[in-house]
């Protein structure tokens, strides 16, 4: 479960019971279900799970009082597996009738079946990008779907007999997969490509979970053994005996720390796993950490995340000064003012809200946007803010009074990022239609339209004496633009994913960069050579410079924040 210290079975009994992991106690049984339970998943929240029974239902569970919420009903046959997205708002089955199907928790209602295999789904995960979802099935193939359209996008062969189970490695590049033919099977989400093999079991694998480290992987056998496997290796590292019969479960805590088993013995086991340490990190989010600032003195670090909330950092000690709550939905972008006492966020809930970071209280609340607010900048004077949205539009604000002085249209896509230029005049702004575009913010007029990226342009940075303009895209490169010609001047290529978030350091000399491909790259802007890269374990997707270049801070998807300093990097 999401707090580390709780787990949850299922079992053949019919029933599901909630565990202390310290103390090996049952805390609560759920009753309800009119056959075997075959797997559970637990919300986002860690209120509710979700439980998948051989009676063709699956049942939503408030955890605190063990009562059953609401029954979701479709499948002709058993349930087999279920997988939640990340917003815990819709939930993907696995059935013995061949199907997926998807379901709005809310409401309990079927939003779309997915029909392709041709025996039982056994197995279903889903990309990091909640977009798109894997399969694995008794027909001995997996598939890969959009769950948004209920496309088959791939089919994935090389078993050569039934795939028992399916989990997407943390970059959201790859899958591993387990089978009846005794072996594991890693890959290449993209192309469909078999990458490895794992061999070393001497029966089916029935269950596969991949450690927070993407490095490692863990499988369960009917051979009555668990297995701990370098995945890029191909080696086992480990061998875990102590069941009695086939195990067909496993799962790993949060912290990737423990190892739980579940077995045809009747027991749950734990495993002491052990940690493997990337660089300095800092746990405070749940959830991704989708933006940073640094107030101007360079002494606090501002995160925004998915979990709704922000959080105030001290960068010296790495503590926890404040967290400001307020928004209802995922906090996209977050700004701070010169005075280094107010901040503003922007929201999914289509909100941006005025801060105090004294006191972590909301000053004033902005309404206008019609879609998710992405992005927002405050102007030097500290009189107005410009945020960005997926309802294609820019708006410039009043910060004192909260009104929306005027809209700026013009772009045909969500609009990711805005900066303003050093005049307080003109910014420029970022776009899903792989354009950037400078605005007058008096007038509203579009000033200039810059192409170039051939994918949706995520971020863009300025610096202010040096008038350097930096651009981050899907189309993984990053391109430095003349501003007063509207020309790129020249393109940096080293990522191997999408970038996702560029800051300038102070001297315009060097920029950083953030990616998908779970690297920080340190940029000579006027060379366009990576001067160095920092490596971590997840996506990283968003980054920030103190005021003096020294310190980088970025929060990456599972909600750490990391502070980094550039010793001797002139």
């Amino acid at each position: 479960m999401p707090d580390g210290k709780h787990a949850i079975s299922a079992s053949s009994d019919k029933t599901l019971r909630i565990w202390d992991i310290d103390t090996g106690k049952q805390v609560r049984t759920l009753e309800g279900h009119d056959g075997p339970v075959n797997a559970v998943a637990v919300m986002p929240d860690g209120k509710y799970a979700i439980s998948a029974s051989s009676d063709k239902t699956l049942r939503i569970w408030d955890i605190d009082t063990g009562k059953q919420v609401r029954i979701l009903e479709g499948h002709a046959k058993l349930v087999n597996a279920i997988a939640l997205t990340e917003d815990g708002r819709r939930a993907i089955s696995a059935s013995g009738d061949r199907t997926l199907r998807i379901w709005n928790i809310d409401t309990g209602k079927q939003v779309r079946t997915l029909e392709g295999h041709t025996d039982w789904v056994m197995s279903v995960d889903l990309m990091p990008d909640n977009r798109y979802a894997i399969s694995a099935s008794y027909d001995g193939s997996l598939k890969i779907w959009d769950i948004e359209t209920g496309e088959h996008q791939r089919t994935l062969e090389g078993h050569i007999d039934s795939v028992n189970a399916v989990a997407v490695i943390p970059d959201g590049r790859r899958a591993i997969s387990a089978s009846k033919d005794h072996t594991l099977k890693v890959w290449d989400i993209e192309t469909g490509n078999q990458l490895g093999t794992l061999e070393g079991h001497i029966d089916s694998v029935n269950a596969v979970a991949v450690i927070s480290d993407g490095r490692r992987a863990i499988s369960a056998s009917k051979d009555h053994t668990l297995k701990v496997w370098d995945i890029e290796a191909e080696k086992e590292l480990q061998i875990l005996e102590d069941h009695t019969g086939s195990i067909w479960a496993v799962a790993v805590t949060p912290d990737g720390k423990h190892i739980i088993s579940a077995s045809e013995d009747k027991t749950l086991k734990i495993w002491d796993l052990g940690t493997v340490k990337q660089f300095k990190k800092i746990e405070g989010h749940i959830k991704a950490v989708r933006a940073m600032a640094l107030t101007h003195d360079g002494k606090r670090a501002i995160s925004a995340s998915s979990d709704k909330t922000l959080i105030v950092w001290d960068i010296e000690t790495g503590e926890q000064l404040k967290t400001l709550k307020g928004h209802t939905d995922w906090v996209n972008a977050v700004a701070v003012m010169q005075d280094n006492e107010t901040a503003i966020s922007a929201s999914r809930d289509k909100l941006l809200i005025i801060w105090n970071i004294e006191t972590g209280e909301p000053l004033r609340t902005l309404e206008g946007h019609t879609d998710s607010v992405t992005a927002v900048a405050i102007a030097s004077d500290g009189m107005r803010a410009i945020s960005a949205s997926d309802d294609k539009t820019l708006i410039v604000w009043n910060i004192e009074t909260g009104e929306p002085l005027r809209t700026l249209e013009g772009h045909t896509h969500a609009v990711n990022s805005v900066v303003i230029m050093q005049d307080g005049r003109c910014a420029i702004s970022a776009s899903l239609d792989k354009t950037l575009r400078q605005w007058d913010m008096e007038s509203g007029a579009q000033l200039k339209l810059l192409k170039g990226h051939t994918g949706s342009v995520r971020a863009v940075a300025f610096e202010q004496d040096n008038r350097c303009t930096i651009s981050a895209s899907d189309d993984k490169t990053l391109i430095v633009w003349n501003i007063e010609k509207g020309e790129p001047l020249r393109t940096l290529e080293g990522h191997m994913d999408r970038v996702r978030s560029v800051a300038l350091m102070p001297d315009g000399k060097r920029a950083i960069s953030a990616s998908y491909d779970n690297t920080l790259k340190v940029w000579d802007i006027e060379t366009g050579k990576i001067v160095t890269s920092f490596n971590g374990d997840r996506d990283i997707l968003t980054c920030a410079v103190s005021s003096d270049g020294l310190t980088i801070v970025a929060g990456d998807r599972i909600g750490r924040v990391h502070m980094l300093r550039l010793e001797g990097a002139n």
